[in-house]
């Protein structure tokens, strides 16, 4: 993987804005490294926002989700959310009621066209040193490309960011797998640990993302294993509202069950996740997604 230094941006246009912060390869100063502490503390989410679309009824449209959407991350306050299917007019929208944070995405189309898979974080805290998209095929670096079965381009994004509080660095990465094709599903796990390979080894990496499958599945056991990502879920010291899954659907309290738990937060490396929590919130009917969010409280440890 190429690992491209760039300049902070909001919106990743076809011209890819910059703004004025620029963040070299030497990461943190002599100064900074005396200054670290041994952990960072942080709330990390996973969120499928559902697309932009003309067909879905109130009151689940994008204008009727967008303050209950508001609400939720303002109460739960995530340092990091990793969030899926959202395209450029609602990234505009959440940047504009969510102030406290700014995001790194590409549309998987390029440019701002299509779904992003875009990483939220805290600005007042987080710094960006380092990101980048690929795409899930045999050809990672083509932007859109398709070559494992699914009808849609499928991508990841990921970024290293600098903890202000704590001088410490950590990766982010987000995904949302395909839906339909279970050969994509499976090569898309493996790449992604393929691509990890590249990363600094002694810095924890915080996974999130809609897969699309069961935690019984092959992508689940791809990840998980040979001490690659664990399972915060399974691995939390305390686990809320285990009897849901994530997807709802716009009509399912339960969000099918148990076994359609398809939205995960995995960790590398010495992530300790204190609490995790699958989030039923709905009011009035309204879910403010098809999909629960979860979130999940950890600390990275350094040595």
């Amino acid at each position: 993987m190429k690992k491209v230094v760039k300049p902070v941006v909001f919106a990743a246009t076809i011209t890819m804005l910059a703004s004025s912060l620029m963040m070299g390869t030497s990461n943190v100063s002599a100064m900074e490294k005396a200054n670290q502490a041994t952990e960072v503390d942080l709330e990390v989410m996973t969120y499928n926002l559902r697309y932009l679309n003309t067909s879905d009824p109130s009151p689940h449209t994008w204008a009727e989700r967008v303050p209950a959407i508001k609400r939720l991350i303002d109460k739960e306050q995530p340092d990091i959310m990793g969030t899926q299917e959202v395209l450029y007019p609602q990234l505009q929208d959440l940047e504009e009621v969510l102030p406290n944070y700014d995001y790194i995405g590409l549309g998987r189309e390029g440019g701002s066209k299509g779904e992003y898979s875009a990483i939220f974080y805290n600005k007042n805290r987080y710094s960006p040193l380092e990101f980048d998209h690929f795409w899930l095929s045999d050809t990672p670096d083509v932007i859109g490309s398709m070559t494992w079965g699914n009808r849609i381009p499928r991508m990841v994004t990921w970024a290293k960011f600098f903890d202000k509080k704590t001088n410490q660095e950590f990766y982010a990465v987000n995904t949302h797998f395909d839906h339909q094709s279970v050969n994509a599903r499976e090569k898309s796990a493996e790449l992604i640990l393929e691509k990890i390979k590249d990363f600094d080894p002694e810095l924890p990496v915080l996974l999130t993302g809609d897969f699309n499958t069961a935690p019984d599945s092959t992508p689940y056991q791809t990840l998980t294993s040979l001490g690659a990502f664990h399972d915060l879920w399974e691995t939390a010291d305390v686990r809320y509202n285990e009897h849901l899954g994530t997807f709802n659907g716009f009509h399912d309290p339960t969000g099918g069950g148990p076994t359609r738990r398809i939205d995960w937060v995995m960790g590398k490396g010495n992530v300790e996740a204190h609490s995790i929590e699958i989030i039923d919130e709905s009011k009035n009917g309204q879910f403010p997604s098809d999909h629960y969010p979860v979130i999940s409280d950890v600390t990275l440890s350094y040595n």
